[in-house]
């Protein structure tokens, strides 16, 4: 019989695994059809993209013209360089906190060093193949978190939703926010009705026109209200002088080595939070779609969009998620689409830019209200609560922790929560059974195949089983410890079968050997039965051989040498 033969993947190439998917696609064939379509689709991601790109910017404590900047030269970059066909580039609400607390604290300079530093850390990340990674941060985490930036994302839009006046600067810590704006009471009716009739706008559209630019309308409706009634509103123009029709030439920030190890845990974190939300955009686009990205690729092209961003003067760039999957639901070929989407973006800018001053800032703030809210994922975080008491706490940690005190330390925070979640119910899988009764069984099958010894029946009393199924590592070492230390008389013989062990460690092993150790030393000899390649290595590496330990294939082997060994 000729043993089947097992054919090996071979390893995908440095030049396969960081090939942007824009030489993909025209590697596949590109036509002037598929031209026409993506522009379409580019032109109505950019629609979408405006107004929300000034939102993100003005909510992150910067001017309008930032998140443009970003938009423009970050969704270029990533399109263009980028391991996902539809993945769109720029803003992102998720980093509104970290970007305002990081100018509040460094300047407008030390932020663009920290978009730098976290550029290059993303692009280390992308080298170092660590891209695959960041899907096994656990699911109640992501919840926790997005629902956490969706809280805060709320709490720093209320002073123009309402319209207040706030004697000081507005914080950017959560409960200092709050208490800041509760003191202000100042509500402008004219600013409370513009947001309302922004968000209203939105929602109408979305559910009765889904294919109509729902946040471009909102926003030239509100505009053109502000203009016709003259409310006394705060726009664009009175705030920040309008928007720039110029594009800015690039610049590198202030360096110094004091200033890097200044803003260098806001750039790390940075990294963390832009290349999460990538992929996760970079997935959700691969499940609309059914193609499959390079999340070390994607990686790389954040990490040099974030540079360019920084150079330009603009803010984080990242993918995002809605406008992602906007690109994909217009039917959008490759990346090309997202090139044209910030080419039409730069287009806007330098043609509109004046108009941009009549846009009022609640109806911004309408817009960043609605991301908000589809940001929460509330039904996802209810299920979570009710679904299981360990999700729970793990949520609960990381949305808390979010909201209350930072967003690096809720994301850690829940990691931790979730590995030791995740190492408790592993532990649990861990079964060990032992006693005659086994052999029983294995006397019996060996009968019935014909393998019994008649001259050794009652012999089994002396001989003691133990199976071990699931995982043996660190979590399971005091289980097992736990059943063997409850071992009194040592029998002649102690079988271990780890046939239904899939891997082990070195904690679990130590433990293993020493019960083995002292079963040798009360005259017991001790078999370890099943254990595949990679787990006897592990035992082998722990001392776990001759005289202490003989290793057989299966159960009924190991009996068979120990009785013939005279055992």
């Amino acid at each position: 019989m000729i043993a089947p033969t097992r054919l090996a993947t071979p390893e995908p190439s440095f030049l396969e695994l960081f090939t942007p998917k824009l030489v993909t696609v025209f590697r596949e064939g590109y036509d002037l059809g598929k031209l026409r379509t993506d522009a379409l689709a580019g032109l109505t991601v950019a629609i979408v993209a405006l107004p929300l790109s000034m939102a993100i910017a003005v909510a992150s404590g910067t001017s309008p013209e930032r998140g443009l900047y970003t938009a423009i030269v970050g969704g270029f970059l990533i399109s263009a360089l980028g391991g996902s066909r539809y993945q769109i580039g720029g803003p992102a609400g998720a980093f509104i906190v970290l970007v305002a607390a990081t100018i509040e604290r460094h300047g407008y300079d030390g932020f663009l060093l920290a978009t730098m530093i976290a550029g290059v850390a993303l692009l280390v990340l992308g080298f170092l193949r660590l891209g695959t990674y960041i899907k096994y941060i656990p699911h109640p985490v992501i919840v926790g978190f997005t629902a956490g930036i969706a809280v805060i994302i709320l709490a720093s839009q209320l002073r123009d939703l309402f319209g207040l006046v706030l004697a000081g600067k507005e914080p950017a810590a959560f409960l200092p926010k709050l208490t800041a704006l509760w003191s202000a009471r100042t509500v402008n009716p004219a600013a409370a009705a513009i947001a309302a009739g922004t968000i209203g706008t939105i929602l109408l559209a979305r559910r009765y026109r889904p294919a109509w630019p729902g946040f471009l309308i909102a926003v030239c409706l509100a505009a053109v209200a502000c203009w016709a009634f003259s409310l006394p509103v705060e726009t664009i123009g009175t705030r920040f002088g309008g928007v720039p029709s110029a594009f800015p030439a690039p610049a590198l920030p202030p360096i110094d080595a004091a200033k890097v190890m200044d803003v260098l845990p806001a750039g790390l974190a940075m990294a963390l939070l832009g290349g999460i939300e990538s992929l996760l955009s970079a997935v959700v686009a691969d499940a609309m779609s059914g193609r499959r990205h390079r999340s070390n690729c994607e990686l790389v092209a954040q990490g040099i969009a974030n540079i360019g961003a920084a150079l330009f003067g603009g803010l984080c760039a990242t993918g995002t998620i809605a406008r992602t999957a906007t690109n994909v639901r217009a039917g959008a070929i490759g990346p090309v689409s997202g090139i044209l989407h910030a080419l039409f973006l730069l287009a806007f800018m330098l043609v509109a830019a004046p108009l941009a001053a009549y846009i009022p800032l609640a109806a911004l703030a309408g817009i960043l209200a609605v991301v908000a809210w589809n940001m929460a994922e509330r039904h996802e975080f209810l299920a979570i609560l009710t679904r299981s008491r360990g999700e729970a706490l793990v949520l609960l940690a990381t949305f808390l922790l979010t909201v209350f005190r930072d967003l690096t330390e809720g994301i850690l925070v829940g990691v931790v929560l979730g590995s030791f979640l995740f190492m408790h119910r592993m532990a649990e899988l861990v079964a060990v059974e032992g006693g005659p009764p086994l052999l029983d069984e294995d006397e019996a099958d060996a009968a019935g195949n014909g393998f019994a010894d008649p001259d050794r029946q009652g012999t089994h009393r002396e001989i003691m089983v133990y199976r071990i199924a699931g995982p043996l590592f660190f979590g399971a070492a005091s289980t097992i410890a736990t059943v063997f230390e409850r071992i009194g008389q040592f029998p002649k013989i102690v079988i271990i079968d780890l046939s239904a062990v899939p891997l082990a460690d070195s904690t679990a092993a130590a433990s293993l050997g020493r019960f083995a150790e002292r079963a040798h030393r009360r005259g017991a000899q001790v078999f370890v039965t099943g254990a595949t390649r990679p787990v006897r290595h592990v035992l082998l590496r722990q001392g776990l051989r001759r005289p202490v330990v003989r290793f057989a294939p299966s159960v009924a082997d190991a009996r068979m040498a120990a009785l013939h060994s005279g055992g």
